[in-house]
């Protein structure tokens, strides 16, 4: 091959690759500038907002304050919380501390004006331990616990909110205070035996743990079938208001609710007492 054959194959090859490479490197080039350059100036890219926190801060504030920082906001629900003011922020989403972009919409939980209430539960003849639990899971306060005389120590005899005595079912605001009035366990070893009688079963030995007595007989009327059903007690012996001893036993009548007994079931009752 001559020296000048080889010269033009080098040449075209040479040629060819710079041909190549202007094109090439110039979009190599243009992407730069657009993807490292041009794309993050225009998209905030690798700037952020440190989010403030806004606990406590209430309504009113909230709008200028937020845009200083160069953000938004919006109330996502409510709550109640007794530590804090009216309709002022309780929770708030992202995060104080959180690094966001420009404009983020920050959600936020209001505190309510006025807390919610509540159907107030029944404590009476409950334990002091099981009515405080009663108590922490209806988000209500125990107060004082007030010492009568009474056979049943720390049984709970009354409920009280703001000195006066509730009932169960009052309703009540969340976070109430509830004093309660327990038995010292040093009343009179005599005392009258409540009535159980429309309690269900359950209810009644329930009652009678509290009141220190022994379940004793369960009678069930004849040709009363109470499989697989609710049973309540329509008699009782000793009968309410009768003077009973701690440790005695109090026999009951059980059978399906609503059910009365007939007059032979009442005097043969009588014989048997």
């Amino acid at each position: 091959m001559s020296t000048k054959t080889k010269l033009f194959k080098s040449k075209s090859i040479r040629g060819l690759l710079v041909n190549l490479g202007i094109p090439i490197g110039t979009i190599l080039l243009i992407a730069i500038i657009y993807f490292y350059i041009y794309l993050p100036s225009s998209t905030n890219h690798g700037e952020s907002i440190t989010v403030p926190d806004l606990t406590g801060m209430k309504i009113e504030e909230l709008d200028s304050f937020v845009k200083e920082h160069d953000l938004r906001f919006s109330v996502n629900d409510s709550a109640y919380s007794s530590e804090h003011l009216p309709l002022s922020v309780l929770r708030q989403f992202p995060k104080a501390g959180s690094k966001v972009k420009e404009n983020r919409m920050i959600y936020i939980s209001l505190n309510r004006v006025t807390p919610p209430t509540l159907p107030m539960p029944d404590l009476v003849d409950r334990s002091l331990i099981n009515a405080e639990v009663v108590l922490r899971s209806n988000e209500l306060v125990r107060g004082m616990i007030i010492y009568e005389p009474s056979p049943f120590q720390n049984l709970v005899k009354e409920m009280r909110h703001g000195g006066k005595t509730i009932t169960p079912g009052t309703r009540i605001t969340k976070g109430a205070i509830i004093d309660l009035i327990v038995g010292d366990g040093n009343g009179p070893a005599d005392f009258t035996v409540g009535s159980l009688l429309g309690d269900t079963f359950e209810r009644a030995k329930f009652k009678l743990g509290g009141w220190d007595l022994h379940l004793g007989k369960i009678k069930i009327p004849k040709g009363i079938d109470t499989t697989g059903i609710e049973i309540f007690v329509f008699k009782q012996f000793p009968m309410p208001g009768d003077s009973v001893r701690v440790g005695d036993p109090i026999d009951l009548w059980i059978g399906p609710k609503g059910y009365t007994e007939s007059e032979e079931e009442t005097n043969e009752t009588n014989r048997d007492n």
